[in-house]
């Protein structure tokens, strides 16, 4: 596993489909392929954007052989970087392994057609699930979560279109 330090630039995507609006750092093929050889998917990271340590992000593939790496806003707020400014980042494959919610998993039990599904579902997408609900700061939305999560699996659906279905289920009822 190496550990590789480039310079990338922040940049933001305007018009980019599913990614539209989202903040990235590009890697290019050959960083990338010194990170994780032979890989044309997606794979996690850890290491540092400048001197703030990151781990379990993603490098997603753009197509044509080079990557990126998505930055949520917590990240963005915490690196105080401007879109187009430049940054160091020092990378290596994260191999770790994220244990699945328990509270979250144990409801599945319950429901084996929402168990069925899930276990259909790539890795990195049971995470978005499991994150989605460890990230909720009261017990009640941690419990509502949970409960969309399971109706949405139950539906067959997974977490972005779990996502837009209950946004426009709300945006219909206002």
């Amino acid at each position: 596993m190496a550990k590789v330090s480039f310079e990338s630039v922040f940049q933001k995507f305007e018009k980019m489909g599913e990614k539209t609006g989202w903040t990235y750092l590009e890697v290019e093929a050959e960083i990338a392929r010194q990170i994780k050889p032979d890989t044309k998917t997606s794979f996690r990271v850890k290491g540092f954007i400048g001197s703030t340590k990151i781990s379990f992000l993603a490098l997603l593939p753009m197509g044509n052989g080079d990557f990126i790496l998505p930055l949520n806003a917590e990240i963005r707020k915490t690196l105080h970087v401007n879109l187009g400014e430049k940054v160091i980042l020092s990378l290596e494959e994260d191999t770790e392994e994220r244990s699945l919610d328990g509270d979250f998993l144990a409801t599945l039990e319950l429901e084996p057609h929402a168990l069925r599904f899930f276990e259909t579902l790539p890795k990195g997408h049971q995470r978005y699930f499991s994150n989605w609900i460890s990230s909720a700061k009261t017990i009640e939305t941690r419990t509502k979560r949970i409960s969309m999560a399971i109706e949405g699996l139950n539906r067959e659906l997974g977490y972005g279109e779990m996502i837009r279905y209950y946004k426009a289920k709300k945006d219909k009822e206002l």
